[in-house]
């Protein structure tokens, strides 16, 4: 019994310093675009890796069930 109350204390110290730190960041002002242009140029690049790196990237075919190469 000691040790769910101790699992459920961890639980609410979690949730409550997860809770004070999204709390905390949305009332930090930006003074400047920098972050906004750092954010802009990786989800540029990672819309970018994603086209190169995608599924159909390796041999330019979608998967299906079907594979002709296998008999």
């Amino acid at each position: 019994m000691i040790e769910l109350g101790i699992l459920f204390g961890l639980f609410l110290v979690t949730a409550l310093a997860l809770i004070f730190v999204l709390v905390r960041r949305r009332n930090g002002r930006t003074e400047n675009a920098d972050g906004l242009l750092i954010e802009q140029e990786r989800r540029l690049q990672a819309q970018s890796d994603r086209v190169t790196y995608g599924i159909g990237a390796a041999n330019g075919h979608w998967p299906t069930v079907h594979d002709p190469y296998r008999r």
